[in-house]
């Protein structure tokens, strides 16, 4: 399937892509061969297979939740390098300028 700038234009602002001029032809030959291989296949008898919702038949296993032992806050503030009486102390990590 032949695929025309204008839509690869259109694809590309969708996407919020920069597109660099010398890469459009080589854009749309990529293109056009993945149209072409979705167009083969529409020819391919689905009849009687069910829609997949998704790809993995797999269940998850999921653990009960259970209140454990949690950390006091004294604790947590034992052993940290800077800390005062409530919160850890951390080096300034954002320049206001």
């Amino acid at each position: 399937m032949k695929i025309e700038v204008s839509t690869l234009e259109k694809m590309a602002h969708l996407a919020r892509l920069t597109l660099d001029p010398k890469e459009v032809p080589q854009l749309m030959a990529d293109m056009g061969q993945i149209l072409t291989w979705m167009e083969k296949l529409n020819e391919l008898d689905t009849t009687g297979v069910e829609p997949l919702t998704h790809m993995s038949a797999e269940i998850n296993a999921l653990r009960e939740d259970k209140i454990g032992y949690q950390l006091s806050h004294e604790n947590a503030l034992k052993n940290a390098p800077r800390a005062d009486s409530n919160f850890f102390l951390v080096s300034k990590v954002i320049d206001n300028e």
